[in-house]
């Protein structure tokens, strides 16, 4: 392995290959933890300013000069998700074509662009919805940053530790939507519900401490260039969409309920900005730290059965919502969103750990019936990877849906979230009866018991990258 300085490219890694055991233990391993340290930094950064109008919808009232309606302040928190959503296939693909290093730096550092714009209009005074909605917009690319992050380290490590390395990477940076609600909670309890700019200004600074971090302590690999075509093959596997429906219920329903949470509270309960912010951090929290959890169980148990279990629990606890909403119970509606956050971690977890699994049976398959070893598992590695960038920018469309709905039931002539809830109710129900049928019945009920080690596969050195 040699590293090298390119002109107007910045640092590469040549001839990575984490499948080789000397390789890894001598200096792999090192290299890849100094970089999945300084990713998890920048995908949590993306993370909070993504969600910023979660926090920042809570201060607008009249007392500041923004007399804005529920519906209007839904408006606020589904554009950011539907452009962040938008943007997670081209950022993944910008890995590959510039480097997980140089990207990195310039995924973070464009975050002071929404973020300063935010500082600077949050306080304005009768500053119109249609301005608001182009910074929201604006963060969005803050939504891309876990796509290019994700693509960068499953390059880094061994196949034996992407479950371990993913799930750290993945719920580093979702935990960044409950770190700035708890920021944006610090600030309404020391400085008053009359201070949003505060939020951003505490985020300007740290963006530009993840930008130099990632500057000075990333690398490029050439390991994570992709073969031409892959996103059309994976495009044309039915397995693709099967797992893209699923994770809109599982990471749709995480970052749509994390959006709206707050305004939920407020709107369902009349909270104020300080008791719904004290209340809104929890959910967050609690599906990022259960997302590893999810994948440590599947990998005992198997993914398709824990996210069969897993929505099937969505479903008791979108009716035990319904049943609190209709008795006015505040704990327990709380408490029945808490575990559907936890819920939602665990199932993100279990999905992302069918997709390898699925494309492993396939390549299995392939060998039994004559194939190639080498050229079936190479084919699973870039599928894999394909779909994993698929199925996170569709289910974070599923986020867009949830606040729609909310919105739509809110500004309905009921006024309240039942309408939504039941929506969300019937799709669980959906999940339930696909990931039986597709992956626990049929021909791929074998790919939910855990895989043998894929240490034993082809490395990528002879396979390829995905």
């Amino acid at each position: 392995m040699t590293t090298r300085a390119l002109a107007g490219r910045g640092r590469w890694i040549e001839g990575w290959d984490p499948e080789n055991e000397e390789f890894w233990e001598s200096s792999g391993k090192h290299v890849a933890r100094r970089n999945l340290i300084f990713s998890i930094l920048s995908e949590h950064i993306g993370f909070s300013i993504w969600s910023i109008w979660s926090v920042l919808v809570l201060f607008m009232s009249p007392s500041i000069g923004l007399p804005f309606t529920p519906s209007e302040k839904f408006l606020l928190v589904i554009t950011p998700n539907l452009v962040g959503a938008v943007l997670r296939l081209p950022y993944a693909a910008a890995v590959t074509r510039f480097g997980g290093r140089n990207w990195t730096i310039f995924s973070s550092v464009i975050l002071l662009v929404p973020t300063g714009l935010a500082f600077f209009f949050v306080q304005q005074p009768g500053t119109p919805l249609w301005v608001f909605m182009l910074i929201g917009a604006a963060t969005g690319v803050g939504g891309g940053n876990f796509a290019s992050s994700m693509t960068n380290i499953t390059t880094f490590f061994p196949q034996r530790h992407q479950g371990w390395a993913l799930g750290l990477n993945a719920g580093g940076g979702n935990i960044g939507v409950a770190t700035i609600q708890v920021v944006g909670l610090l600030v309404i309890a020391l400085a008053g519900n009359t201070h949003p700019s505060y939020v951003a200004a505490i985020y300007l600074p740290l963006i530009v401490v993840a930008t130099l971090c990632a500057a000075l302590f990333m690398d490029n690999v050439d390991a994570v260039r992709a073969r031409p075509g892959v996103l059309r093959e994976a495009a044309a596997n039915k397995h693709t969409w099967w797992i893209s429906f699923l994770y809109i219920g599982t990471f749709g329903s995480f970052i749509g309920y994390s959006f709206a949470f707050g305004l939920v509270l407020q709107t369902e309960f009349h909270f104020t900005p300080l008791q719904a912010a004290s209340w809104t951090f929890l959910g967050p929290l609690m599906g990022s730290i259960s997302r590893p959890f999810g994948g440590w169980l599947s990998d005992r148990l198997g993914g398709a059965r824990v996210s069969l279990w897993t929505f099937v629990g969505m479903t008791a606890g979108t009716g035990a919502l319904l049943f609190a909403a209709s008795r006015g119970s505040f704990g327990l509606y709380v408490a029945a969103f808490m575990v559907l956050f936890v819920l939602t971690g665990i199932c993100n977890g279990s999905v992302y750990k069918m997709i390898p699994a699925i494309f492993a049976k396939e390549a299995e398959d392939d060998v039994t019936d004559g194939g190639e070893a080498v050229a079936a598992f190479a084919r699973a590695r870039r599928m894999s990877g394909a779909v994993i960038g698929i199925a996170g920018a569709i289910g974070a469309l599923g986020g867009v849906g949830i606040n729609l709905a909310f919105r739509s039931s809110y500004g309905s002539a009921a006024a309240n979230g039942d309408a939504a809830l039941t929506s969300f109710l019937v799709y669980y129900v959906l999940c339930v009866l696909v990931t039986w049928a597709v992956y626990l019945r049929g021909a791929f009920k074998n790919s939910v018991a855990p895989r043998p080690d894929p240490a034993q596969a082809p490395s990528k050195a002879e396979a390829g990258r995905a």
